[in-house]
């Protein structure tokens, strides 16, 4: 897997301070895509033990919040194993912060039913996301005012909630 970029102590791709790994490959193309040069799975640099080590470390200091994952597209299935092995670890070592996951697949229609993106990985990353902003940029449904999405079709789900619950359940960023 590559990466296009790391961003520390970013604050808009989800809430609180962050870590946001930005992975490359996406087949999505969404037209208006604010990040269209990771589209292209050989972009970027490689993901390596030593940059996952980077992004763990990154994430010790008290006031982070957690950790983002965006892209490209993280749930590419190419880019799950990587993805994978980061949140076990991540959560293993920072069992109280969150994990925000941005993909344009469906949570309900596409990543938890048989589909294109979904791998033998596919439920075990769920598992260990907390919330999951979901569906395909549209350009038509583009809203900047909009909390931590580009468009009004995007969803903001409560993963696990969402899963314990079997429906999805719409994570309110006004409470966290």
């Amino acid at each position: 897997m590559n990466y296009a970029t790391i961003k520390y102590n970013d604050i808009a791709n989800g809430t609180g301070v962050r870590t946001s790994l930005f992975v490359s490959g996406c087949t999505h193309k969404c037209k208006g895509c604010f990040n269209a040069e990771a589209w292209d799975f050989n972009y970027g640099l490689p993901y390596t033990k030593e940059v996952e080590d980077n992004i763990i470390a990154s994430l010790n200091s008290p006031f982070i919040d957690g950790l983002s994952l965006l892209g490209g597209e993280p749930f590419e299935p190419q880019n799950q194993p990587a993805l994978l092995s980061l949140l076990k670890r991540f959560k293993e070592t920072y069992p109280n912060k969150t994990v925000w996951c941005y993909t344009g697949y469906l949570f309900d229609e596409e990543l938890l039913k048989p589909s294109r993106a979904t791998t033998e990985h596919t439920l075990q990353m769920l598992s260990l996301i907390d919330v999951l902003v979901d569906g395909r940029f549209e350009m038509d449904k583009k809203n900047l005012m909009l909390k931590f999405r580009g468009s009004t079709n995007q969803r903001i789900i409560d993963v696990q909630k969402s899963l314990k619950e079997k429906t999805v359940v719409l994570h309110d960023v006004d409470k966290w």
